[in-house]
């Protein structure tokens, strides 16, 4: 493992090795090293150095990779997701990417599920089921309408707010599935 620079960012200034778990490390700066480890801090325009680093072929890089571009997207990064939803990993390296993430599967966490039980975040884009009238908006959202870069309404599960003909609306879960 070299030194010379970031795995992640390129930088060349202060350097060190991070161990991700047990048998994998990776070269990373001080900056990246910092928001690693103190997520709420991370600053979303400089992890978008992934769009590069996500092409590593070495595992490590890829582990942190996959793990920092999930964390983006559930803030809300669509181009987070959209990078997460091009990465291609091994089975075997993508357990490793997941081992190491905060544990989803917590009693408190609201997840959101569409219609077939995928689970939904911010910025995916569901497609209609059915025809729904819009309640004050005047119109019907026809089956099969895309709905982009949504939200998540954070105290309610079944329901998800996007824009349909230029209007925000509440759409229920069970009337949507991910595209």
């Amino acid at each position: 493992m070299s030194l010379e620079q970031c795995s992640l960012c390129t930088n060349t200034q202060a350097l060190s090795t991070y161990d991700i778990n047990e048998d994998d490390s990776l070269v990373v700066c001080a900056t990246c090293k910092s928001q690693i480890e103190a997520p709420d801090t991370m600053d979303v325009h400089h992890w978008r150095c992934l769009n590069d680093s996500m092409w590593s072929q070495e595992a490590p890089v890829q582990i942190m990779a996959w793990r920092l571009l999930s964390q983006l997207s559930a803030k809300g990064e669509a181009w987070a997701q959209d990078a997460l939803d091009m990465l291609y990993l091994e089975d075997d390296i993508l357990t490793k990417a997941k081992a190491g993430l905060a544990s989803e599967d917590d009693e408190d966490t609201v997840k959101h599920l569409d219609s077939n039980g995928a689970q939904l975040d911010a910025g995916d884009t569901v497609t209609l089921i059915k025809d729904l009238n819009v309640k004050g908006g005047g119109f019907t959202a026809k089956r099969g309408t895309a709905v982009r870069n949504i939200s998540l309404v954070a105290d309610n599960a079944e329901h998800i707010e996007g824009r349909i003909n230029g209007q925000q609306i509440v759409i229920l879960t069970k009337f949507v599935k991910k595209s």
